[in-house]
């Protein structure tokens, strides 16, 4: 690798930022052509059920899919986060698998190859500023492209889940008091499970909703339940409120024949301090040191069930180091075929075993348990978890 002028950096995300929604991956190439003399450049897009990871490409053009774990460089790459260059049989030549992730929400890898960079390190981390730089641009491409959300589903999404994933923030979020990461599953057939949260400087809310029935019915069901709640957040009242004004919205519509089972969390991002409000049927866990318990809390009606229910709050606190762990009635009321639950035992030791592994990991292990338990990932119901490490505020901010 050349070495690299000053400031290209800069004007590589310039252009990047200048280029057509479509053409984010061919700029990309004729840009790290130009300054690392690279061959080839490559961008893989994590599918919806984190299983690969896949290439944009443009029909008729085939691409080879790459398995998020084993021992595929650029599987590590995405599972690990951090950098993996592979040492090619072409000499003098490298391949770099550069994670592409933005405030913690895995897109996929990019990967090029080029040669042997002269300067070892310093141009890695180059690399992986302009990874960031291109997922930063695809997820502004992909409000005028379906190019990109089309590269990340192995097989096509039945309706009910293409509104449940455009409901969805994002599958993981950090900042510096939180890391935040979930999974849904069945992933290209999810129905009523979602997950919600948004942030501001001094809160952070979460929601996971477990709407009754299955297909179109429990998408239309979710999907209002998430733009109520998220209508009542925004107007700037108080958790209880915004739960009691969903839950309006759901019985104006449906007089209590659907629900949605909901758990909201708000957290005080300077003290530690959560207000839970529990409308039903997902579970919370925490996992503090080496203890994982359930957190009981005093479940009230679901959303909709009936008419002008009021909620109240309850409060609890989380210290620097705890996980919690949020999953729908489809993980914790799970059965295997022969009729078993999946239960309480085996989420926390689910959680105990997954505790030095990230977020995204372990949300994706709870699921990965519960498809093994279940012995197919055509589960009868969806699976929703999400999983936060809490760091807390440090003093200085």
């Amino acid at each position: 690798m050349t070495d690299l002028p000053s400031g290209w950096l800069g004007a590589a995300e310039s252009a990047l930022r200048a280029a057509p929604p479509t053409r984010l991956l061919s700029t990309a190439r004729s840009l790290l052509a130009a300054y690392l003399d690279a061959r080839w450049v490559s961008l893989l897009l994590a599918d919806y059920g984190l299983t690969l990871l896949q290439p944009v490409i443009r029909l008729p053009e085939t691409g080879e899919a790459v398995p998020v774990r084993g021992e595929h460089p650029a599987g590590r790459a995405f599972s690990t986060q951090a950098a993996v260059v592979e040492v090619t049989t072409e000499p003098g030549m490298v391949t770099a698998h550069l994670p592409m992730t933005v405030r913690g929400d895995r897109l996929g890898v990019l990967s090029v190859h080029l040669p042997e960079p002269a300067k070892g390190t310093p141009g890695v981390l180059e690399l992986a500023a302009f990874a960031t730089a291109i997922g930063h641009e695809l997820l502004v491409a992909e409000r005028e492209t379906d190019l990109y959300l089309l590269g990340r589903r192995r097989k096509r999404l039945t309706l009910a889940a293409e509104m449940q994933w455009q409901l969805l923030p994002g599958r993981g979020f950090t900042q510096e008091e939180y890391a935040l990461g979930a999974h849904l599953e069945p992933a290209y057939a999810i129905g009523g499970d979602n997950f919600d949260w948004t942030s501001t400087d001094d809160h952070l809310t979460i929601t996971v909703s477990d709407g009754k029935g299955t297909g179109i019915q429990a998408a239309l069901l979710t999907n209002l339940a998430v733009s109520a709640l998220r209508n009542a957040r925004r107007a700037g009242i108080s958790l209880a409120d915004q739960a009691a004004l969903a839950d309006q919205a759901i019985y104006g519509e449906y007089a209590g024949a659907l629900y949605s089972a909901t758990l909201l969390l708000r957290f005080d991002l300077a003290t530690g301090q959560v207000q839970v409000v529990d409308a039903g049927s997902p579970q919370l866990f925490r996992q503090r040191q080496d203890v994982v318990e359930r957190i009981e809390l005093d479940t009230q009606m679901p959303l909709g069930m009936f008419e002008e229910t009021e909620y109240y709050e309850q409060s609890l606190a989380v210290e620097p180091g705890d996980r919690l762990v949020v999953v729908s009635s489809g993980v914790h009321q799970a059965q295997s075929r022969d009729g078993r639950f999946f239960g309480e035992d085996a989420l926390r030791e689910t959680i105990a075993a997954t505790r030095s592994s990230s977020t995204h990991e372990t949300a994706r292990a709870v699921v990965d348990g519960l498809v093994q338990y279940y012995g197919s990932h055509d589960l009868k119901q969806d699976a929703a978890v999400v999983c936060m490490d809490w760091h807390g505020r440090s003093k200085s901010s």
